[in-house]
C-alpha cells in the first residue's frame, strides 16, 4: 500500500471550485485506499509572506523520499524553484489555473510567476490538471512535458430532489465575486435583456472585497436591485433549492481552467450560456448551451434572449445538458485517475 502527502495552503473549506476539488481529491484518495496526510502550509499563498515560505520549505523538504507528494497549484507555481529542488518526495504538481495568467497582474509579477511556474513544472515528476485545455497550454506555453502531465477531470455528484423551474424563469449563476468570474458582464447583458421575464441570482463569496463592491454599484447603476440578488456565498441547501429552480444558468466567465460550477449545471439539467474561452468549450457540450466571446455583453445578452423567450429551445438545451451530466465521471473516478498517477511514482 502506497502512502501520500497532500499539501494545501490555508483552509481546505474555502468555497471555490480549486479548493472543492482538492478536498473531494483528499477524501478520494483515502477512501480509495490511499492513505493521504494533509500538510497545512500558509494562507498568504501564491504571494507568500516570508515566514509562510519558510514554513511551507521546511514542511514539504520533510515528506519521506518514497511518499508521493501532491502539492496545490498556489504554493506550486510560487514557491522558489530553490526551495521546491530540496523536496526529496516525488512531487505532482496540482496545476488548476497558471498563476501567472491570473487577472490584475503587475507586468513584473506576471514575468515572477511565470518564470517560477515553468522552473517548477520542469522539476515536477508528475503535474495532475483537470482538463485537456490545462494540458495543453502547459504544454504550449510554459513547455512541459505532455508525457507527464495527468488529465485528473473532476467528479459530479448526482443531484437530490426534483427540478422545479420558476416562473419568471431564474438565471442563476455561480462563481466568486472576482473580476476572472465575468459578473459585471452579465450584469451589463441582463441589463439589455429587461423587456424579457426573468429573475437572477448571483451565488459567490466576495473574495475581491473591491470588486464586490463595484458589482453592488454596478447593480444600482444598471437599474436591477429588484431583478438580481447578489446572494454571496449561501449553505449547501440553499444553492441546490436555486439550481432546482432555475432556467438557466450563466456565467460570463473571463478564463476558465475548467469550472465545476459548468458540470454541476450540466447534471441538473441546466442550459447554459457562457463564454468561449479557457476550458469552457471542452467542459459545455455545443447541444447544451451557447457560447460567446468573453467581455462581450451584448453577445452574452443575444443568448439570454434565445433562452429566456424560447421555451422550446430551453426544453432541447435542457434535455442535452441532462443527458450530457449523466455521462459525467464521479469523485470516485478522480480518485482513481490520481491513485494511479501516484502508484506509478513508486513502483515504475
Amino acid at each position: 500500500m502506497i502512502e501520500a502527502a497532500f499539501a494545501v495552503p490555508g483552509d481546505l473549506e474555502t468555497v471555490t471550485g480549486g479548493y472543492l476539488y482538492e478536498k473531494r481529491l483528499l477524501h478520494g484518495l483515502r477512501d480509495a485506499g490511499t492513505p493521504t496526510e494533509l500538510i497545512r502550509l500558509g494562507d498568504s499563498f501564491p504571494d507568500p509572506t516570508p515566514d509562510d515560505h519558510a514554513h511551507a520549505a521546511a514542511a514539504l523538504a520533510a515528506v519521506p523520499p518514497d511518499r508521493p507528494l501532491i502539492v496545490d497549484g498556489f504554493v506550486f507555481g510560487s514557491l522558489s524553484p530553490g526551495a521546491f529542488a530540496a523536496i526529496a518526495a516525488p512531487v505532482v504538481g496540482m496545476v488548476h489555473h497558471p498563476l501567472a495568467l491570473e487577472e490584475g497582474l503587475t507586468a513584473e509579477r506576471r514575468r515572477y510567476l511565470f518564470e517560477t511556474e515553468r522552473a517548477n513544472l520542469r522539476r515536477a515528476d508528475a503535474v495532475l490538471v483537470p482538463s485537456p485545455h490545462t494540458r495543453r497550454m502547459l504544454v504550449s506555453e510554459y513547455g512541459a512535458d505532455p508525457e507527464r502531465i495527468t488529465v485528473a477531470r473532476p467528479g459530479t455528484d448526482r443531484p437530490t430532489g426534483v427540478r422545479a423551474p420558476s416562473d419568471p424563469p431564474l438565471v442563476l449563476s455561480v462563481g466568486i465575486q472576482h473580476p476572472r468570474k465575468g459578473h459585471d458582464v452579465l450584469l451589463r447583458a441582463l441589463a439589455r435583456v429587461q423587456d424579457a421575464p426573468w429573475r437572477a441570482v448571483v451565488v459567490g463569496s466576495a473574495w475581491d472585497p473591491a470588486h464586490a463592491a463595484e458589482l453592488a454599484r454596478l447593480r444600482e447603476e444598471l437599474g436591477l436591485r429588484d431583478r438580481v440578488r447578489l446572494a454571496g456565498a449561501v449553505s449547501d441547501a440553499e444553492r441546490d433549492a436555486l439550481a432546482r429552480e432555475a432556467a438557466v444558468f450563466a456565467l460570463a466567465t473571463r478564463y476558465e481552467g475548467y469550472g465545476l460550477v459548468f458540470d454541476e449545471a450540466l447534471a441538473r439539467g441546466l442550459p447554459i450560456v457562457s463564454c468561449r474561452t479557457g476550458a469552457v468549450p471542452d467542459t459545455v457540450p455545443a447541444d447544451a448551451g451557447v457560447l460567446v466571446p468573453p467581455e462581450d455583453p451584448a453577445a452574452f445578452a443575444d443568448a439570454l434572449r434565445i433562452l429566456l423567450t424560447d421555451p422550446a429551445r430551453r426544453a432541447d438545451m435542457s434535455a442535452a445538458a441532462a443527458r450530457a451530466g449523466r455521462a459525467l465521471p464521479s469523485w470516485h473516478d478522480t480518485a482513481l485517475t490520481a491513485q494511479r498517477l501516484l502508484a506509478s511514482l513508486t513502483h515504475p
